[in-house]
């Protein structure tokens, strides 16, 4: 099943605090078993100010398990 899941592609989240939401798959590491989706699994990073970026708090996606995901079906 997880070698249909590829970039581009629609997914239900199937655990976690996004529970049902859906969302486009940005980035797969096959080796790690972790899937990123947009819109889901957001956190926050603090981000120390530097001579080109302000810094400040910014809100990312971040990486969820592979058997945590499943694809959209069609209807």
């Amino acid at each position: 099943m997880s070698k249909k899941i590829k970039k581009d592609l629609e997914v239900v989240i199937l655990t976690g605090n996004d529970k049902g939401k859906i969302g486009k798959v940005i980035k797969v590491n096959r080796q790690l078993r972790k899937v990123l989706v947009s819109g889901i699994a957001l956190k926050k990073k603090h981000k120390k100010p530097n001579k080109e970026d302000v810094g400040g708090i910014i809100i990312q996606e971040s990486f969820i398990d592979l058997s945590n995901v499943a694809l959209k079906k069609d209807k």
